[in-house]
């Protein structure tokens, strides 16, 4: 067989892999498509209960509703908000389940790295030519799979930031493990025992720790023994809130004014410039170290500092990446949160996501490293152009199809998920911006 006579592997069944599959199809590709969970969207479980900023017009890709509306489905309230498990139960499960996708669909499979078949990273000849090899970690066992192209769409949800300022935990940190969870916990529902009338930290200055923060202001209507404090790298809250009314995902905007009523009422208690390098477990709870600064005890801990990709799955290929933003380099100038925010990051495709290896493209959440202003809509439209290119069709992969909705305040990290959880990192939520850091 030639390398072009393979299916195209895609990794990841969220949202943004199933639109790849219905782009490939589109195109007369085949993909072959691995998913670690046990249903397509997996990931999106541990934020289900979050609503999302965007509405459902900005979640669903137009190829996917294509498919869906071909197989009789009808389409949400295109501006109703989501959850997280309603965004799993109307539009990924019954677009993982159409007769055009699930065939190609393999559950339960997890990709535990990508090469080329019989080169390593260093061997250089035949290489492009050469298929890719994917081991996958399947119900019966490890195998080895073959593939023409790699699109890799598997997030970042399951590697969050570390609370320590170094980029590294800090010191305690894995330690207390036990009393720190990271992202959005479902405070109101699963984990509610584990925060009732306890202390608890939220860290983080994004729209991630904003739904972490209302939740257990709630909760400590009916469980008065809760405290709540928060805990932030930056002085300004002007920054950190958002545009509130301004801010054209409704949703999102409507959360900033929410987290500064609540600070107003004196239900949160607020720590700024807190830059943690140590986590201290003394017989009074957990001691958060800034410096030469420490902060009160608590009982726990929610990290919700942002997410960074795995860059074990592809370390044998030859990628080309930005050392900063872990992005592709010719993606990175075009998404630096130094530079730019939620509504100044252009368009762009396969042109900007190649790499030395041919063939491969990191797309979704995954594609931005560390940068937190991905949109799920800016995944939909990189699969769109990574199908084409794949296609052979250049001049629809260099074509823009893609319009933003604009934000008031959306600046660097602290614009704000789920998707991640948009798939994303969540609570930041799909289809939203999503959060960095503290």
């Amino acid at each position: 067989m030639s390398q072009n006579d393979y299916p195209v592997a895609v990794i990841g069944a969220g949202p943004v892999g199933l639109a790849a599959a219905a782009h490939l199809l589109s195109r007369g590709l085949t993909p072959l498509i691995f998913e670690a969970g046990e249903k397509a969207g997996a990931s999106i479980n541990e934020w289900g209960h979050v609503k999302m900023f965007s509405p459902w017009r900005f979640n669903i890709d137009k190829k996917a509703e294509q498919l869906l509306k071909a197989n009789g489905w009808t389409a949400p309230q295109s501006d109703a908000y989501p959850t997280g498990q309603e965004l799993l139960a109307q539009y990924i499960q019954p677009l993982s389940k159409l007769p055009e996708i699930e065939p190609h669909l393999h559950l339960n499979s997890r990709v535990l790295a990508v090469s080329r078949a019989e080169h390593d990273v260093m061997k250089t000849q035949g290489r492009n030519s050469t298929p890719f090899l994917l081991r996958v970690a399947g119900p019966d066992g490890e195998r080895d799979v073959l593939a023409s192209a790699v699109i890799d769409a598997s997030g970042t949800y399951t590697t969050p930031n570390w609370v320590g300022a170094n980029g590294i935990p800090a010191l305690g940190e894995k330690e207390n493990s036990a009393h720190i969870a990271y992202g959005i916990p479902d405070v109101l529902g699963s984990a509610r025992e584990r925060y009732s009338n306890r202390r608890v930290l939220v860290v983080g200055g994004g729209h991630s720790a904003f739904n972490a923060l209302q939740d257990l202001v709630a909760l400590a209507l009916v469980a008065p023994g809760t405290r709540v404090a928060w805990a932030i790298r930056g002085t300004s809250l002007e920054r950190i809130l958002g545009g509130g009314e301004n801010d054209q995902l409704e949703e999102r905007g409507i959360l900033g004014l929410k987290i500064r009523q609540l600070l107003d009422d004196g239900a949160i208690t607020l720590h700024q410039a807190i830059r943690v390098n140590k986590v201290v477990a003394s017989p009074d709870g957990l001691v958060v170290h800034s410096k030469e600064q420490a902060l009160p005890p608590v009982d726990e801990m929610i990290v919700a500092t942002g997410f960074r990709p795995d860059g074990q799955l592809l370390a044998e290929l030859r990628l080309a990446l930005d050392p900063a933003t872990g992005s592709p380099v010719e993606l990175a100038p075009l998404i630096d949160p130094n530079e730019h925010s939620c509504g100044t990051v252009r368009p762009h495709g396969a042109q900007e996501l190649a790499h030395p290896d041919e063939g491969v493209f990191v797309v979704g959440m995954k594609s931005y490293g560390r940068a937190p202003t991905f949109l799920m809509l800016t995944g939909y439209e990189q699969v769109r152009s990574v199908a084409a290119a794949l296609a052979g069709d250049w001049e629809s992969a260099r074509k823009s199809e893609l319009v933003l909705p604009e934000t008031g305040v959306c600046n660097t990290q602290f614009a704000s998920q789920v998707e991640q959880p948009a798939c994303c990192r969540p609570a930041t939520s799909c289809g939203s911006v999503t959060t960095q850091e503290a």
